[in-house]
């Protein structure tokens, strides 16, 4: 949207603020999103702007968001490709005079692969919202990459609800538009986003050979959900717990470095204490480096939201809080094990108080206490830990 916007001769504003028009792409994957989405609406609409909403809630929610915010215009991912005919028909063009390949902030260049997915997780309101899969057309993507790189990017997160179904609706593979990236000149790192256990079912070899790539973070994003093989199928996953943890064996006995980031769901209807207790297990097996946690939350359309047993938001919560502090034991034990350790990395972001983030091959978060070039390579001695991160120091 911000290549058309420029190649229309708009101008991207530095701010929100500074901006006419806004675009907001929202998200109603839980309740608590959906309400930050709406307020930040409300603030922006306050302050005169003009509103495009984009994303879930134009799609699923799209009627409830034209009665307060009438004059917005809705955009859902199904016409995102009429989107340079709204803005003309809506606000016109600028100077195209000026229209130039419009640039991201920082290193980073976040490349959605496909719209939709191929599952039916009885609790998904995004598979409501973006529909059946629409992989991208793997030679449009190659372009987009292109002309990333050459504007400097030094990351592609490449990210789909599941990129592991990336071509099973067209005549292509996620190997194929991984293999056609990592050809690509340039000096840049790919990060590989979330995938389900069962889009993996069978391509565990295939994927261990593409992580292995210089060019690929060691980073596998594999939400298990549950460790409770019951809930699993009431969820709709399509897996069961152990096929997960042979997944994850296959793949970390390939790349010994793996970060292994998962997610888990707590307090799906009818969640028994028995079901938490085989979740915490599952996470000491497993030991993850990094496990999203996220409180069931009911949303409209879904089948889950009219099952009985719905889990307390008091007793959710606990068993939230308990895996949650499972999790930074975990972290921290693993991160321990770096101490000492020399490592290459990638200058990714700005930190706080003067520090800067690197990512390893392991796209393993370390802050160093420097202002250092974004996009520049260093070399690292890791000196403390943490459960979210590690602390390290510039090694010449």
């Amino acid at each position: 949207m911000q290549r058309k916007l420029v190649s229309l001769g708009h101008s991207i504003a530095p701010t929100a603020e500074d901006a006419e028009v806004v675009v907001v792409n929202s998200c109603v994957v839980i309740k608590a999103t959906e309400l930050k989405i709406l307020k930040r609406l409300r603030q922006l609409e306050a302050e005169g702007k003009k509103l495009i909403v984009t994303g879930c809630m134009a799609s699923v929610q799209g009627e409830e968001v034209m009665v307060e915010f009438p004059e917005a215009l809705l955009l859902p991912p199904s016409n995102y490709k009429s989107f340079d005919e709204t803005i003309v028909e809506s606000y016109g063009t600028g100077d195209k005079k000026n229209a130039t390949i419009a640039r991201f902030s920082g290193t980073t260049f976040i490349m959605p692969i496909a719209q939709g997915c191929l599952g039916h997780c009885s609790y998904c309101i995004t598979r409501l919202a973006r529909g059946e899969l629409r992989s991208y057309p793997l030679g449009e993507l190659m372009e987009v990459a292109k002309d990333a790189i050459r504007l400097g990017a030094k990351e592609l997160f490449v990210t789909a609800q599941d990129t592991a179904c990336y071509g099973k609706d067209s005549n292509s593979n996620l190997a194929e538009l991984m293999d056609g990236l990592c050809d690509l000149e340039g000096d840049f790192k790919i990060r590989i986003g979330m995938m389900n256990p069962d889009s993996l079912r069978g391509e565990e070899a295939v994927l261990a050979r593409i992580i292995r790539h210089t060019k690929v973070y060691k980073f596998l994003h594999l939400p298990v959900q549950t460790g409770s093989d019951r809930l699993l199928k009431e969820m709709g996953r399509g897996y069961r717990v152990e096929e997960f943890e042979k997944q994850v064996k296959r793949i970390r006995h390939a790349v010994p470095r793996l970060t292994l980031s998962t997610d888990v769901i707590c307090g799906f209807p009818g969640e028994s204490g028995e079901d938490h207790a085989e979740t915490l297990e599952l996470l000491r097996r497993v030991k993850p480096n990094i496990v999203n946690v996220t409180r069931f939350s009911s949303r409209p359309g879904t089948l889950a939201e009219s099952m009985s047993s719905q889990v307390v938001s008091r007793v959710a919560k606990d068993r939230s809080r308990e895996i949650a502090k499972l999790r930074f034991e975990i972290a921290s034990e693993i991160n321990s094990i770096l101490i000492g350790e020399r490592l290459e990395a990638t200058v990714t972001e700005e930190g706080k108080n003067g520090t800067t983030i690197c990512r390893d091959c392991a796209f393993v978060p370390i802050a160093i206490q420097a202002s250092l070039p974004l996009g520049s390579r260093v070399e690292v001695v890791i000196t403390e830990s943490h459960p979210t991160h590690v602390v390290g120091r510039l090694a010449y």
